[in-house]
């Protein structure tokens, strides 16, 4: 995260002040930083946490060198500072840490070396301390601009028991110039560096009641209230923050945080590349939920009217609990209010291919694209929800219906997955319509049946498919398109099943554009069916099966993507185009 850290502090004598501050380096360090450790001072710290090593730094020039570095450093000069308003002492070389993972540099020293940080971290530190301050001083507070970036900034009080009003102003800063970067990190923020403000008011806490034990100011004060407190003030009045905490590890303990703090900020929140408009799949379960709430909405009035009309009802109107809910009954189910159970029986397309077998895998497979009804007879329910889960996946969300378990048949116009009990009947039309496959789960006969190397847990040894048509799909037939790629992927044992799951992805949005392209040509254009073959073609997808497909698939469609195309068609501005 490129951003910058810094405690700063408002000076009695000199005004708001840049104590300390952290900042990322990507590149090698800059001339004014050196080139790396000298073999005294630059010797790496025993203690490495968090894959981020600590150690000091040598710098060339240091504002706190005194005439050498005020010609060169951005800072300000050593007689404008004194110890209440200077953190690291003359010639420490400050901190440095390497973060191994990133081969990232957290630099911390009183001023930033660059002459336009150092503006910015100034202009930022003034503001904090001065016309950017929250209601009753103390919080935390946004501000800035694209020019001298944006800054949260947390204001707050250090007890000194010789300061005026026994306490001094403080603020912590980070500085970057990504507004919404920096407005989404706000919660992280405020409670980490709450956490070290919290931490250096409890030090400086301590300090301040073992002093007023020792020698209470307040009375010595009323004793002299009318002298100029200015020239009562004694040499030790701007003490450093050093002092007011009785740490002397300070410095590196808030080199540590201010480090963390900037790599954790980074690393929280990752920037993802969106291509392109939303998929279909997307939309529809955007639909589909949006239609949940509205339904819930409505009973949750419904409720309410029932509850007002209460008194004037019979007793026997309390039975409409009884048909509120549908989710217990067997006869709702599509794929946005179906919740499948978490167990896998089945783990993937490439594991139900192997246990089904190849033939009978290609004929359920074929059903399932081409819109036909699947119904799976077992008395397993998890087993049938966790078929219809991996089965789903080759169709689009919009064209799956899905009653998990019902204890009667449900007509096809219903549901396209239905799963049932052993002993419900199928009517006889059903098991000799060629748009209908029919799976039976039975007692395996054998203790092994699937063949070695089967991925299979031992969950579904037990159990033997038979899976019949009346409308058999024959081996030596085409078959759509993607039903041949898709086995291809299957086959493949190179190819993983996460790698197989993103090549699903892939062709089913594939054929959604080539269903896309074919519903506005059809149904918004009213083309020809001489047109509409040429376009077929085009597309590859002239074969009878690839056709039956689109046009299964076209039912998946979302309601946006075709209220856009008929709003377009008949705003004035299409028709005069087209014209």
């Amino acid at each position: 995260m490129n951003a910058i850290v810094a405690l700063c502090h408002f000076c009695e004598l000199h005004g708001p002040r840049t104590l300390f501050c952290t900042e990322v380096l990507h590149a090698p360090l800059p001339q004014g930083a050196g080139s790396g450790d000298s073999t005294g001072q630059g010797e790496q710290a025993e203690e490495e946490e968090g894959g981020i090593q600590m150690s000091s730094r040598v710098r060339a020039h240091s504002p706190s060198e005194g005439a050498s570095a005020e010609s060169s450093s951005p800072g300000p000069k050593k007689s404008d500072m004194c110890e209440g308003c200077r953190s690291l002492t003359a010639g420490h070389p400050g901190y440095i840490s390497h973060d191994k993972e990133t081969s990232i540099k957290y630099v911390s020293h009183q001023h930033p070396n660059h002459p336009q940080l150092f503006s910015i971290v100034r202009q930022a530190c003034v503001r904090s301390l001065s016309c950017e301050v929250c209601p009753g001083r103390e919080g935390p507070i946004f501000f800035g601009d694209e020019q001298h970036g944006f800054v949260f900034s947390h204001t707050f009080f250090i007890k000194d028991s010789l300061a005026r009003g026994f306490q001094r102003w403080y603020s912590v800063i980070t500085i970057m110039m990504d507004r919404i970067y920096l407005i989404n990190s706000w919660p992280f923020l405020l409670g980490k560096i709450r956490g070290i403000i919290d931490e250096l008011q409890g030090k400086a806490l301590k300090v301040f009641e073992a002093e007023q034990f020792g020698c209470p100011q307040r009375a010595q004060r009323m004793n002299t209230a009318f002298t100029p407190f200015l020239h009562q003030r004694n040499g030790n009045a701007a003490r450093s923050l050093t002092s007011l905490t009785s740490d002397d590890n300070l410095w590196a303990c808030l080199h540590t945080s201010f480090a963390w703090l900037l790599k954790a900020c980074g690393s929280r929140l990752t920037e993802k590349l969106l291509e392109g408009a939303p998929t279909e799949d997307t939309l529809v379960q955007m639909e589909k939920l949006a239609d949940l709430e509205e339904e819930s909405e409505s009973w949750d009035n419904s409720e309410a009217e029932e509850e007002e009309k209460a008194p004037t009802l019979p007793e026997g109107a309390k039975g409409r609990e009884l048909t509120k809910c549908p989710a217990d009954s067997s006869f709702l189910s599509d794929c946005g209010n179906w919740q499948p159970r978490k167990l896998s029986v089945f783990k993937s397309l490439r594991h139900m291919r192997q246990v089904l077998g190849a033939p009978s895998f290609r004929m359920l497979a074929w059903h399932v694209l081409m819109g036909n009804q699947v119904v799976w007879k077992s008395r397993d329910v998890d087993l049938v929800q966790s078929a219809f889960e991996v089965l789903r996946t080759m169709l689009p969300v919009g064209c799956v219906r899905i009653i998990p378990y019902s204890s009667q048949y449900e007509e096809a116009y219903r549901c396209n997955f239905l799963g049932l009990s052993p002993s419900v009947p199928i009517p006889a039309h059903v098991l000799a319509s060629e748009f209908a496959v029919v799976v039976e789960v039975h007692a395996a006969t054998r203790s092994t049946l699937h063949p070695v190397g089967c991925e299979d847990d031992q969950s579904l040894s037990k159990y033997e498919f038979v899976v019949t048509s009346g409308s058999p799909v024959a081996a030596d037939r085409v078959g759509p398109t993607i039903l041949n790629k898709i086995e291809a992927a299957l086959t493949n044992q190179n190819l993983s099943v996460d790698v197989v799951d993103q090549c699903l992805i892939c062709l089913k949005e594939e054929w959604m554009n080539k269903v896309k392209v074919l519903f506005k040509f059809t149904k918004v254009d009213s083309r020809p069916k001489e047109d509409t073959q040429k376009l077929l073609s085009v597309l590859g997808a002239s074969e009878e099966d690839n056709v039956k497909l689109l046009k299964f698939w076209m039912t998946g469609l979302s309601k946006t993507y075709k209220s856009h195309l008929m709003s377009t068609v008949r705003s004035p501005t299409a028709s005069e185009s087209r014209n």
